[in-house]
């Protein structure tokens, strides 16, 4: 039990560095598009490079995993996700290529840091016997809360943007690498790793599973990058005040991951992921038709709350079977990071035909399709794994 509390906390405190740190550069996005002077186009292309960097990582991170064991592969991704944040820090507003190469670095380090630590976290998970990591995903949403909370102070004072976020990832990777040492060993599987991977990216629940994480992470992905931007081109406010909005955002989905653990041993996955669907849905209407700032405010709370749970279970659905959790985790979050891939873009151009806080609606719609997957996320019997759903 020591040993499995101790790589329970050190999961958990990588989740909530990952959040932190990805935080520190939404708070930096405004002024990364003011300080170049770019359309919403321009910036989700920007936003783009990060995206890039995590999908040309993320196929091979379990083939990584399963030869090398996570702790170090987390630690490798931990530095280059520093590197290459501490670099857009330092170029913003005066290298647009050096910024966007940098996001690429960054977007390569944080796909490898997101699938060792989600890994490890299903191990723990499955050790404890009960529901944990929604509260893993919480303690990243925690991150970001500190890290949005912190960015919109900072912006308020005028700090720069290179001290803010070259401090905060030097000091994270030097956290995350400590603690990675308490990790569990994963359990080893049959095949070598590179056809452990290979044969996951065929099973059809695996890719049900990671269809509907695609939708989710959409959810919470567009929150990420543009309700700041839509809040402040849609109601006139402040930057600070943006990035604030967000900040409610992920103090709603904080909560509700801490709540949902308990919610989903009790009703299920697929009860669970479509009443907080349905909750992201509402909300999504309520920030772009409401109008009124109370309505806006219950509609951030609402989507916020609806988002907090379906990346967190769709990761705990592809580490069903520890045997090859690496690599459908892999798979999972290749499929489910193809949202960030195509959403800054695909908002971003929205947004330049009918406005940023109406090309909000594009998530509404998104979730519609996105139901009828979640049922591959039940858990299978031991002889069904990656079996059609």
């Amino acid at each position: 039990m020591p040993q499995l509390i101790a790589a329970r906390n050190a999961v958990g405190l990588a989740f909530i560095l990952n959040g932190l740190c990805f935080a520190s550069w939404v708070s930096r996005i405004p002024e990364a598009r003011d300080g170049f002077g770019l359309s919403n186009g321009g910036l989700g292309v920007l936003l783009l490079m990060i995206a890039i960097g995590s999908l040309v990582a993320l196929p091979s991170t379990g083939a990584a995993i399963g030869r090398w064991g996570t702790v170090r592969v987390l630690r490798a991704g931990a530095v280059m996700a520093a590197l290459g944040l501490g670099t857009a820090g330092l170029a913003l507003g005066d290298s647009l290529v050096v910024t966007g190469i940098a996001l690429l670095f960054y977007g390569v380090g944080i796909g490898v840091w997101d699938v060792a630590m989600n890994v490890e976290g299903a191990e723990v998970e499955r050790r404890l016997g009960r529901t944990v990591m929604p509260r893993f995903h919480a303690g990243f949403s925690l991150g970001t809360v500190v890290g949005a909370l912190a960015g919109a102070g900072l912006v308020a004072l005028d700090v720069p943007s290179a001290p803010h976020l070259v401090l905060v990832v030097v000091v994270s990777a030097a956290v995350v690498w400590r603690g990675a040492a308490a990790f569990l060993p994963v359990p080893e599987v049959e095949e070598s790793g590179q056809t452990s991977a290979a044969r996951a990216w065929l099973e059809p629940r695996t890719l049900l599973i990671g269809v509907m994480v695609l939708a989710l992470a959409m959810t919470e992905g567009t929150a990420n990058d543009w309700l700041a931007v839509a809040l402040v081109d849609g109601y006139d406010v402040s930057h600070a005040v943006g990035v604030a909005g967000f900040g409610l955002f992920v103090a709603a989905m904080t909560a509700c991951r801490f709540a949902g653990t308990h919610l989903l041993d009790r009703w299920g996955r697929t009860a669970v992921l479509w009443s907080t669907m349905a909750a992201a849905g509402l909300g999504v209407l309520l920030i772009v038709l409401g109008g009124h700032p109370a309505l806006v405010v219950a509609g951030i709370v609402l989507w916020g709350a609806g988002a907090s749970l379906g990346f967190p279970v769709g990761m705990s659905a592809a580490a069903d079977d520890p045997a090859r959790a690496a690599a459908r985790v892999s798979v999972v979050s290749t499929i489910g990071y193809a949202a960030f891939l195509a959403g800054p873009p695909l908002l971003g151009f929205v947004g330049d035909q009918v406005g940023t806080l109406d090309a909000l609606l594009v998530v509404a719609v998104l979730l519609v399709p996105a139901a009828l997957a979640v049922p591959a996320a039940r858990k299978p019997t031991s002889q069904s794994v990656g079996s059609p759903a």
